[in-house]
């Protein structure tokens, strides 16, 4: 049974605050989480990450960037990443984690908006909007 779902990027503030969000709003039953492997600790989602967002109707103004850690990985029953370095690194850091991780677009590694123009982001969101699609598909499927 999944009943929590933790989104890891690198920094948190453009791509898991992204499919946090879309994975909120699809399965409000859920909890759902974001953190970081090399957060920027208490800073706000990206404003294009925000503004992308907001077109889809989604506000993520207050989140703020969090570490990964050892109980946020333990707490999520599916771990979501947004490639395949992410997922070596996390299994490294967190052996008892192999078997709950997964990309977010399996076969695709979500390119990081940071630092990049509006466009960027709203390509990155796009990309993560689809992984979140098929991933709300899956758990539907296995939720009931």
């Amino acid at each position: 049974m999944i009943n929590s779902i933790l989104v890891v990027c690198i920094g948190n503030i453009c791509r898991s605050p992204m499919a946090e969000g879309l994975l909120r709003q699809e399965l409000p039953k859920l909890t759902v989480y974001s953190a970081g492997l090399s957060a920027l600790v208490g800073q706000p989602a990206d404003i294009f990450a925000r503004e992308a967002m907001e077109s889809k109707g989604v506000d993520i103004g207050a989140h703020r960037a969090q570490q990964l850690t050892s109980p946020l990985c333990s707490m999520a029953d599916l771990v979501l990443v947004m490639d395949r370095h992410q997922r070596r690194v996390l299994e490294g850091m967190y052996p008892s984690s192999r078997g709950k991780v997964f990309s977010l677009l399996e076969g695709v590694d979500i390119f990081d908006p940071y630092r990049m123009e509006k466009e960027k982001f709203v390509s990155c969101m796009e990309l993560i909007e689809t992984g979140v699609n098929a991933w709300v598909e899956r758990i539907r499927k296995i939720t009931g």
